[in-house]
């Protein structure tokens, strides 16, 4: 039950194009779930890290949350960077703008 979850976590972060980001939130909700801290916990377990786009999941408020176990990474922001994804004060800049919906 808890692979399966973590699978569908992972499928559905694939889907968030270079230079966009999505949220725990929005990936819950794709899912049918509220299980925000549950899709975060999925993607700190991300085996597949970069290839499989974890670093493009952030908070609601636009603020970074983790990558690899870490808050506010400097890796997450230099892949985000290399997409051109703009990171300021621990936030994404243009937050509204770089947001996916699924």
């Amino acid at each position: 039950m808890i692979q399966q979850f973590l699978n569908r976590v992972l499928c559905e972060c694939e889907k968030i194009p270079k230079g966009k980001v999505s949220t725990y939130r929005e990936i819950a909700h794709q899912l049918g779930t509220r299980a925000y801290r549950a899709v975060g916990t999925a993607l700190k377990k991300n085996p597949d890290a970069p290839r499989i786009p974890c670093h493009r999941v952030v908070s609601s408020d636009g603020s970074l949350g983790g990558y690899d176990g870490e808050m506010n990474s400097s890796r997450k922001i230099e892949l985000l960077a290399q997409e051109g994804v703009k990171v300021s004060d621990g936030k994404i800049v243009d937050f509204e703008k770089k947001l996916f919906m699924f």
